[in-house]
């Protein structure tokens, strides 16, 4: 096909949306996807390694908790930095600064002298971490067409879970015979190996037109469309409207996601990402601890955890093969509801009925935070502020995971394994009424038409931004 000069300038959402499937976007799902592993399977590591500095005397109980303390800290700074940066400096920037920041501090843990030093680093770590994990899922959500970005986002999130098991066997066979530092080691390589692989991945086309480049922009897409078109036909441009795209449109401050009309989405962001601190990095969590109250020996716990965290990831892969043909907000609110029922259910089940009911609650939770966390929140927002919107939740979300441990010691001493398994129903329900009552819905949406929903609730609010060749989104 030719790729001649298009008599357009930039669309560069009504432009990606139309292409085909190609070499070209697994490139830029695996590279992207890369980095959110080794992120996950960092978050997951840390177990393994703190249980190895205490054994070998390096730590204590009390300091561990300082350094997961700190952790916390770290992600919450990254989370909120990163969509600061993002949306001023660009996508690239950011998804290769933390992987830049996060392997050379890494490196560094390698040779820390004593735990002071390795509990700094750890908060330069968090700092990468948390920045990573937003600006992933929004990136790859830019790039991807509408019809099918649903399922990319989740398969992302499916093949990023896995770095729970790879932790695991990697932590099983090296930490014994190598040490702890070993597992820094090998991760702070492997993220500055990925990257200086993302050097192909180049600047989103959407944040370069959403912030008036739209030169760069146009010339970006017609090198992308000439990629995909070598194996591909690619369907005419959509044409372009009388007015075009702003060339200077205007800034957006930090406070438009706290006004009118943008402030209900940011809270169901906020929303959320609360939950799923709540009931991942919360209760999940807290379980082998409550089994073992409960009566079950360690090993038996450690059992069901196994097969809860295998549960987790069915409900991932069921997620991904959903949020396109199903839609976001049936399938969050129907297992969000769903995962409530179960949660009061194990309350009463006992013996082999108990592990079954855990391991269906796990995935129904693998389901409902694939499609609310990794793929609806950062669909929520407008190119200009998605990675600061994306990021105000992705902190909120953060610092709940903190709080929450508090609250479940408080509720144990108060009212045991029901008074938890209340707060999970508590906050699933909630989140399900919401959603249902006043989410958006974007499956198959132009990135473009969800954000020009919004400024037709308050027209004017945001100030004038291009939305060519763009249809409304729907408001069901």
């Amino acid at each position: 096909m030719s790729t001649t000069r298009h008599a357009v300038l930039a669309q560069a959402g009504a432009r990606l949306d139309r292409l085909p499937i190609d070499r070209w976007h697994y490139m830029i799902t695996t590279l992207i996807t890369a980095g959110l592993f080794i992120d996950l399977f960092d978050l997951y590591a840390s177990g393994g390694i703190l249980a190895a500095m205490v054994q070998s005397g390096w730590s204590t109980i009390g300091v561990n908790a300082t350094y997961l303390a700190v952790s916390f800290a770290g992600l919450t700074v990254g989370a909120w930095g990163s969509g600061v940066l993002g949306d001023r400096l660009g996508r690239r920037f950011c998804y290769r600064m933390d992987l830049a920041l996060y392997g050379c501090s890494a490196i560094a843990a390698v040779f820390a002298p004593n735990m002071a030093t390795l509990i700094g680093l750890r908060f330069i770590m968090g700092i990468a971490l948390g920045a990573e994990v937003v600006v992933s899922y929004a990136t790859l959500a830019e790039f991807m067409p509408a019809a099918q970005r649903g399922r990319w986002v989740a398969c992302m999130s499916l093949i990023a879970n896995c770095g729970f098991f790879a932790s695991l066997a990697l932590a099983y066979f090296l930490i014994p015979a190598l040490g702890w530092k070993a597992m820094f080691a090998v991760t702070g390589t492997a993220a500055l190996v990925v990257g200086f692989a993302r050097r192909w991945v180049p600047e989103s086309p959407r944040w370069l037109e959403s912030v008036g480049r739209v030169q760069e922009a146009d010339a970006l897409l017609n090198a992308i469309e000439a990629t995909v078109a070598r194996r591909h036909v690619l369907p005419p441009v959509p044409a372009a409207p009388a007015n075009g795209p702003l060339d200077k449109p205007s800034a957006v401050p930090i406070t438009v996601l706290f006004r009118q009309p943008v402030i209900g989405r940011t809270l169901i962001g906020i929303l959320i990402t609360v939950t799923v601190g709540i009931t991942l990095y919360g209760f999940l969590q807290w379980l082998p601890t409550l089994f073992v109250k409960r009566g079950l020996a360690f090993g038996s716990s450690l059992q069901i955890v196994m097969l809860m965290a295998l549960g987790l990831t069915t409900g991932t892969a069921i997620g991904m093969v959903l949020s396109d043909r199903l839609g976001r907000k049936p399938t969050i609110v129907g297992f969000s509801l769903l995962a409530a029922a179960i949660g009061v259910g194990v309350i009463f089940a006992a013996g082999p009925l108990f592990v079954i009911m855990n391991v269906a609650l796990a995935t129904c939770l693998g389901i409902t935070h694939t499609v609310s966390y990794s793929v609806y929140v950062p669909e929520l927002f407008e190119t200009r502020y998605r990675l600061r919107g994306t990021g105000v939740c992705g902190a909120a979300g953060r610092l709940a995971s903190v709080l929450v441990q508090f609250v479940i010691v408080s509720l144990y001493g108060a009212g045991g394994l029901p008074a938890i398994v209340a707060l999970l129903v508590a906050v699933l329900v909630l989140e399900a009424i919401v959603i249902q009552i006043f989410g958006v819905e974007t499956t198959k949406t132009p990135l473009e038409a969800i954000g020009a929903a919004a400024r037709d609730i308050g027209a004017g609010a945001l100030g004038p931004v291009a939305t060519a060749g763009v249809p409304h989104a729907s408001r069901t």
